[in-house]
């Protein structure tokens, strides 16, 4: 009677050991194969069917660095992307370069989803004041008002929901609406962007070849950009970015464009965030300061 008991004991423990050993497993193979899942097909929506907000992918934007991000905005939903104001601000130098201080008010991105892979995005800047001051036999020049508008469409290659690598192009075309502030001529190119998943980590990159007007001469040149971003979580909701950011220009007597750029941003809720920061350039063609203070807010 005894030995029966124990073998009943016996068994009830192994079955109890069982138990907690399937429960301890339960939930990493849960996780594991919620991390195996394919991600949902997206390819039917467009935007007049627009992307339900359940399967909206996490929010991303091209600002505030000037390196643009390869994912797009959901198809049928609207997003915003502005600097409430930025300063720029160059001090003269023994170069015989002149002081340059800017201001420009609520300068936007505004972009639409069209497809899950393609959105459109619409870049202008309301009002922008400029004074150059007298610097050789130069005079003082002062300048303000609507600054043209670039209409760009983004399409991305690769890695929109999901994977280590994503992929995207690009083109615009700025399109000057008077001469108060530019030389009234197109200008237009192509961005790539690319970015690497890396958890807790934002690393992204760009390269952009871009037909400007001479600055001096009429004609056109080229330029190159090329540009490294990262950033990481310091507190709850608040991360920290910096940037470096090159541009070489292709026209005579133009210098390197160098600068480090620094940000914090806050995601205030799943669909706006706020940020602030400054771009400080690193060479003599760079400006030397471009303070800013702005948001992104998905609709």
């Amino acid at each position: 009677m005894m030995a029966r008991s124990n073998h009943i004991l016996n068994r009830r423990l192994n079955l109890a050991r069982l138990a907690a050993v399937s429960c301890s497993l339960a939930g990493p193979l849960a996780a594991a194969e919620e991390g195996n899942k394919p991600s949902p097909d997206k390819s039917g929506y467009n935007l007049f069917n627009p992307t339900p907000r359940a399967l909206l992918r996490e929010l991303s934007a091209d600002r505030p660095d000037k390196t643009d991000c390869p994912f797009t905005v959901d198809a049928g939903h609207f997003q915003v992307e502005m600097d409430f104001a930025n300063l720029t601000y160059t001090r003269a130098s023994s170069q015989g370069m002149a002081r340059l201080r800017s201001y420009e008010a609520a300068p936007m991105n505004l972009k639409i989803g069209l497809l899950n892979n393609l959105d459109f995005q619409f870049v202008c800047t309301p009002y922008r004041w400029e004074r150059t001051d007298a610097v050789a036999a130069r005079p003082t020049a002062e300048k303000s008002g609507f600054d043209g508008v670039t209409p760009r469409l983004k399409v991305n290659l690769l890695g929109n929901d999901g994977g280590f690598f994503a992929l995207g192009l690009i083109p615009f075309v700025r399109v000057p609406l008077s001469r108060g502030i530019n030389h009234g001529s197109l200008e237009g190119g192509v961005g790539i962007p690319y970015a690497l998943d890396l958890p807790g980590w934002d690393l992204g990159f760009q390269s952009g070849f871009h037909l400007n007007h001479n600055g001096e001469t009429s004609g056109y040149h080229i330029e190159f950009d090329n540009s490294v971003s990262i950033g990481h979580p310091i507190m709850g909701k608040l991360s920290a970015s910096v940037e470096f950011f090159s541009s070489v220009n292709t026209e005579r007597g133009a210098g390197w464009v160098g600068t480090v750029d620094t940000w914090l941003t806050i995601q205030v809720t799943q669909n706006w965030r706020l940020d602030g920061g400054v771009y400080m350039g690193v060479t003599r063609a760079a400006d030397d300061w471009h303070p800013f203070v702005g948001m992104t807010r998905r609709f």
